[in-house]
C-alpha cells in the first residue's frame, strides 16, 4: 500500500511542476527518524530552483501544501510527506540542528533559557525533534505569524 501512495505522490508532484513549466526528476526516499517514518520527495531540476524554493523556503512550504492537497484527492490516506528541491530542505537541516544543540548546551550550561531567532514552522519542528530526546531541557514555541521562535529552557528551570 505504502509502494502504490508513493507512486501516487511521485506522479502527482511530476505532473504539477511539469504544468508550471519545470522538466523535474522526482525522487521518493523513505527515512526513518526517531521511531517515525518521513517520506521525502526531492525534486531534481537543473534551473531556476529558486523559483520553486523562494525566501526562506516560503514557495517550496506554498508547492508542498499544494501538492499534499493533490495527493489527498487521489488517495483516502492522509499522506504526510516532504518536499524538497535539489536538497534545499537536507541542506538546511544540518546547520539548525547544530544551532538547536548549541543553545540547548549553553542553556544548560548557563541555567537559563535561550530564545532563538524566528524561524519558520518547518525549522521550529526540527528543533523540537532535535531535542525532543535530550532530557535536560525543554523545548516550546512562541510569539506570533513570522515572529514565532522557540524557547529552549533547561528541564530543572522554575518557572
Amino acid at each position: 500500500m505504502e509502494e502504490k501512495n508513493n507512486e501516487i505522490i511521485k506522479e502527482t508532484v511530476k505532473e504539477l511542476l511539469e504544468k508550471i513549466g519545470f522538466a523535474p526528476i522526482v525522487e521518493i526516499t523513505e527515512t526513518k527518524n526517531k521511531d517515525k517514518e518521513n517520506v521525502v520527495c526531492n525534486i531534481e531540476v537543473a534551473e531556476d530552483s529558486h523559483l520553486l524554493i523562494g525566501q526562506y523556503g516560503i514557495n517550496l512550504q506554498a508547492l508542498q501544501h499544494i501538492a499534499r492537497l493533490l495527493v489527498r484527492k487521489k488517495t483516502d490516506d492522509k499522506n504526510r510527506f516532504i518536499l524538497d528541491v535539489n536538497s534545499y530542505r537536507q541542506q538546511k537541516n544540518d546547520p539548525v540542528a547544530e544551532l538547536a544543540r548549541k543553545a540547548a548546551d549553553e542553556a544548560i550550561q548557563e541555567g537559563r533559557a535561550v530564545i532563538m531567532r524566528p524561524m519558520s514552522a518547518y525549522e521550529r519542528r526540527l528543533v523540537h525533534l532535535e531535542l525532543s530526546n535530550n532530557s535536560d531541557v525543554s523545548t516550546e514555541s512562541i510569539g506570533e505569524g513570522e515572529s514565532r521562535k522557540v524557547v529552549i529552557k533547561p528541564a530543572k528551570q522554575i518557572i
